[in-house]
């Protein structure tokens, strides 16, 4: 019984002293706070590395250089948008006016004078003096070598086909810069992309580990850069889209004021549409 006592008095004592090292054991505690996202606090402050602001305190040569040649692609587009919709809506405003009063005037002498009282920039009233003009020069020339090349109507009829393509010329001004930019600052836009993916390879390779917060700056401005490509180019591709159909409209009715013209000046009378005006 005595030995049964000492052998239950070791146990009870070295419980405790078993117990002691798992109460002795340090807790591990946490370093970083967790989002609700899943994100830590060092994830969320890279994110916040990519905004506009951060991108513009990081743009080297290459990147100002794509960011300004961006901005002077937009600038461009935008001026010509506006004056090629200012010219158009004034030309269409003013076509069926000069071209109708041009036809109600009772002589050609009093219908060229109406013509030339117009403003410098209107294409129709162009195009009926140019007719005009080259009636009045074959007629000085119809006793010399002139009159036996080229008979009145082959006259008045290259005469106006020159009209007819200088004023068309003149509505496509703008329009080869619109569809540059619309084709190539896509392009632009990705070269500043490429560039910012570029830089977060190296910033892995400096920092040694693929974390979020060495490359989420550059990758933003990566981002930044193709968005801003995208936002220069499509306003340039619907304005040139809109000004393409705009001018094949109003060339169409170049060439309908042009025939009734070479038959009115070539015959002397008023045939064909142009008599019904």
């Amino acid at each position: 019984m005595l030995q049964d006592t000492d052998t239950t008095e070791t146990v009870q004592q070295a419980a405790p002293a078993a117990a002691s090292p798992a109460a002795a054991a340090p807790q591990p505690q946490e370093t970083t706070s967790t989002l609700g996202t899943g994100l830590t606090d060092t994830d969320a402050a890279a994110f916040q590395q990519m905004g506009f602001d951060h991108m513009i305190g990081a743009l080297d040569m290459v990147g100002w250089t794509v960011l300004i040649t961006l901005l002077i692609m937009s600038i461009s587009s935008w001026y010509f948008t506006v004056v090629n919709a200012i010219k158009n809506a004034v030309i269409n405003a003013r076509a069926d006016r000069v071209v109708r009063s041009f036809w109600q005037t009772p002589n050609p002498q009093d219908a060229v004078r109406l013509m030339e009282e117009q403003p410098k920039n209107e294409p129709f009233s162009k195009i009926a003096l140019d007719a005009a003009q080259a009636v009045a020069h074959h007629q000085s020339g119809e006793s010399s070598r002139l009159g036996e090349v080229l008979n009145r109507s082959e006259f008045i009829d290259r005469a106006l086909r020159q009209a007819v393509a200088r004023e068309s010329s003149r509505l496509e001004n703008g329009m080869t810069l619109l569809a540059t930019v619309g084709s190539t600052a896509p392009f632009v836009g990705l070269l500043g992309t490429v560039w910012g993916i570029y830089h977060a390879l190296i910033a892995i390779g400096a920092s040694g580990q693929a974390s979020i917060d060495a490359v989420a700056g550059p990758v933003g401005e990566a981002l930044i850069m193709t968005a801003i490509g995208l936002f220069v180019a499509i306003p340039a591709v619907i304005a040139y889209n809109a000004f393409n159909r705009a001018n094949r409209n109003t060339n169409e009715k170049f060439d309908t004021f042009a025939h009734d013209l070479h038959d009115f000046f070539a015959t002397g009378a008023r045939v064909g549409d142009g008599g019904r005006h």
